[in-house]
């Protein structure tokens, strides 16, 4: 499931955290211990053995290797602060909405005798709660990039492409291929 628009979240959600989550090695290995509950749970998700874990926890080793160290920093960014995550995406997809920007390849249908050849843009679009609420729950459903694309997309074609119905009414698909980056904020 993770894919470029999975990850663009997780970015925008980290930077929601109210307070920073532990930098030590000893403390992110204790709290991912108070959250999975044992050691062992921490051990399976991280690949390392339980004694591993237990010695990082006493401080028997100061520094896990760089690929250990890269897991555990994840699984702790994964877990840190659900609630404000949760309120932080409830508001977007009830009330403040969600801005997109992107460098990508854009193409679309257009009617006969106007160009549908896709090229690159960059653009900065804040989509309505609808579509952050629309791709928040397809996210929590497992939906692919692909599919979450498309919903971006939509959301592309009606604000920007079409300025709300003002302009392009003939456009009827929109993608989005060849992302370069993609970042939300919420």
């Amino acid at each position: 499931m993770a894919g470029e628009i999975d990850d663009a979240i997780e970015r925008a959600d980290r930077e929601s955290f109210t307070r920073q989550p532990p930098k030590t090695l000893k403390g992110q290995i204790g709290y991912l211990i108070r959250q999975m509950g044992s050691a062992k749970a921490v051990a399976q998700e991280l690949g390392v053995t339980a004694d591993s874990v237990n010695r990082y926890r006493r401080g028997a080793r100061k520094h896990a290797r760089a690929d250990v160290a890269a897991k555990i920093d994840n699984a702790v960014r994964a877990r840190w602060q659900p609630q404000v995550r949760k309120r932080r995406q409830k508001q977007a997809a009830t009330s403040s909405g969600i801005t997109v920007e992107t460098r990508a390849r854009f193409g679309y249908t257009a009617p006969v005798g106007t160009t549908d050849d896709g090229r690159f843009r960059r653009l900065t679009v804040h989509l309505p709660p609808e579509y952050a609420r629309r791709l928040f729950d397809a996210r929590n459903t497992g939906a692919s990039d692909q599919q979450m694309r498309g919903i971006i997309a939509e959301g592309f074609k009606e604000i920007y492409f079409q300025d709300g119905g003002g302009r392009a009414p003939g456009l009827s698909d929109v993608a989005i291929n060849d992302i370069d980056y993609m970042d939300f904020d919420f």
